[in-house]
């Protein structure tokens, strides 16, 4: 699919797993997502002095955001085993009951697009989740019992893009809930010059602010970025990484000043040429960019709303003015009336 290639893609790909150098190890070197932070931090020490395991916890909000890398500093910063999976992956009941059975006292449990469980693998995970315990069927017909084995107290950790699509159940069990924000160019240029210090590339404040501003708000895009500016700045340069050298090689991948590439232009300029700026249908803007709509909903679209670039409305979606001017197209005379009486 295109999105594999986009280099501003939220999503985790291959290339980010091959150099986990740059994934903080413990809650101080995690920056960003203070409060969170905080409040972790606090239930953490009180579990620990508790000699409990940590309540169940629920990680949601935009790809990239390091809701891994949290649920993983949580079971080193417990002092616990990591044990990861993910919904698509459980397809049976057995292969949870697998899972839950191998754990020991005190191991956290990630499951990441938790949204993905099907009905009668989250029916085995609320008593586990709950009472720690799995409640086996054994035989069939009339011979069928059930019988309850004990499972080891541990924490899950689920993580999800769509909150929106999980059961009330299963929402209702995690008792600790947070939301990650995206990351303003401020919190991600800190997190940017760490990750030159870690690969060994000087930078100045100004060249990792500018990998930032284009990163989304998104760490995951900016330790991207930082390794294909640090490769350009090796070729082109001399190695250091600074104001210049970062526009040039963002401007090669042709990601702009506000962290959109090709794509999301190219979006933004159909539906303004050819379609009058909108509304424009969901279905619609699939075929324009060769992705499904739940990717557009997921990946393209959270960002161009934050910008105020795009709107939804019941009809579809909308470019506003701030994405005409972006673009340097005029905005037709109709798109102007109607703005103005919006603002009336």
């Amino acid at each position: 699919m295109m999105d594999d290639a986009r280099m501003i893609t939220p999503d985790l790909r291959m290339d980010d797993e091959q150099d986990n150098r740059l994934r903080p190890r413990t809650l101080a070197d995690y920056f960003g997502q203070t409060k969170i932070k905080e409040s972790l931090s606090v239930y953490m020490q009180a579990a620990v002095e508790r000699n409990e395991p940590l309540d169940h916890i629920l990680l949601y909000g935009p790809p990239g955001l390091g809701k891994t890398t949290l649920a993983n500093i949580v079971a080193s910063e417990m002092g616990h085993n990591f044990r990861i999976t993910s919904g698509p992956a459980i397809e049976r009941p057995a292969d949870l009951v697998s899972i839950l059975s191998n754990l020991n006292p005190g191991d956290v449990l990630f499951i990441d697009e938790i949204h993905r469980l099907s009905h009668a693998v989250e029916e085995i995970l609320y008593p586990a989740m709950e009472d720690f315990a799995l409640d086996i069927i054994m035989g069939k017909g009339a011979m069928a019992h059930s019988m309850r084995i004990k499972l080891p107290q541990f924490t899950l950790i689920g993580a999800t893009t769509r909150a929106g699509m999980l059961t009330s159940p299963l929402r209702d069990r995690f008792l600790i809930s947070f939301r990650l924000e995206l990351y303003t160019p401020e919190e991600l240029s800190v997190i940017v010059m760490r990750s030159a210090r870690i690969l060994g590339v000087k930078c100045t404040q100004e060249g990792a602010l500018e990998i930032a501003a284009r990163s989304r708000g998104t760490p995951r895009i900016a330790n991207r970025m930082i390794k294909r500016v640090r490769d350009y700045a090796q070729v082109k340069g001399t190695g250091g990484i600074d104001l210049a050298i970062a526009e040039e090689a963002l401007n090669m991948l042709e990601v702009d000043r506000l962290g959109l590439d090709k794509t999301d232009r190219t979006m933004l300029r159909t539906m303004m040429e050819k379609f009058g700026g909108g509304p424009v249908g969901l279905d619609t803007l699939a075929a324009i960019t060769g992705e499904d709509a739940a990717t557009i909903e997921d990946v393209y679209e959270p960002y161009l709303l934050q910008l105020g670039y795009i709107m939804r409305t019941p009809r579809g979606r909308v470019c506003t003015p701030l994405a005409y001017e972006h673009m340097g197209i005029r905005m037709p005379v109709q798109k102007e009336s109607a703005q103005t009486k919006m603002d009336i």
